[in-house]
């Protein structure tokens, strides 16, 4: 059977600079852009874990929608928890917590409220 290597979520963004801005406060660096200027697609990553990022149209945030969520598997949540607070990322509400199902995590919203979850199993 042929073998999965990585994954690369395409997460939508209104604004794909902004967007490049908010992960940098999470330790995510862009690593291209489709334009250096106004781009609309672009990929950051941080250690081994790549995003892409990109644009939609402006109609397509006016039905309110649920928005997709990602979980990552991290080994040091609490950790993490406090770069992302010295960073100025987490969003209100956000906090520390064990889980019924077995886990510890934080969940995080971004600008354009693509959910991003960290969590490591207890």
């Amino acid at each position: 059977m042929a073998r999965l290597e990585q994954v690369h979520p395409v997460l939508a963004s209104r604004d794909v600079e902004a967007s490049i801005a908010f992960y940098a406060r999470m330790g995510f660096a862009a690593t291209f852009r489709d334009n250096p200027v106004n781009p609309r697609y672009a990929g950051i990553r941080r250690d081994a874990v790549e995003l892409h990022l990109q644009w939609h149209d402006a109609a397509e945030w006016d039905s309110g929608g649920d928005r997709p969520t990602y979980r990552f598997v991290v080994q040091d949540v609490d950790g993490l928890f406090a770069e992302f607070r010295a960073g100025g990322a987490l969003s209100p509400g956000s906090a520390v917590r064990d889980t019924p199902w077995g886990t510890r995590e934080f969940h995080v919203h971004d600008p354009d409220r693509n959910g991003l979850q960290f969590y490591r199993d207890l």
